[in-house]
């Protein structure tokens, strides 16, 4: 298995887009994990409204779209913070529930911790 954890005092913002219809699945896999928890809360992310597009190649097995066609979809960015030794494990758990054969997940190093 690909290794994503860098320094166990770092933290990373995490980028994921997903369907509305996931939002659910992935709030409770998040918190399976820990991942979005600051202080004295837990369950702590953002989330916005967004356009996705994409264009599956021969071969894809698409959630959504035809195969050599452009397609656009409303989906969900969700943001969060984690702690970059926690990371492996969050994205584990985030691909458990998400739909896409290819999950758009983003990890951003945050300066200065949080």
């Amino acid at each position: 298995m690909r290794s994503y954890a860098m320094d166990e005092q770092k933290w990373l913002k995490l980028e994921i887009f997903i369907p509305e219809t996931h939002l659910g699945d992935l709030r409770q896999a998040l918190q399976s994990v820990d991942a979005g928890h600051m202080g004295n809360y837990d369950s702590c992310f953002a989330y916005s409204r967004v356009t996705g597009t994409w264009r599956p190649l021969e071969g894809a097995d698409p959630y959504e779209g035809i195969v050599g066609e452009v397609c656009e979809a409303p989906e969900l960015k969700v943001e969060l913070c984690v702690k970059a030794a926690r990371l492996d494990e969050t994205i584990a758990a985030i691909r458990t529930v998400h739909p896409y054969e290819t999950p758009a997940i983003y990890a951003v190093p945050i300066v200065g911790g949080v």
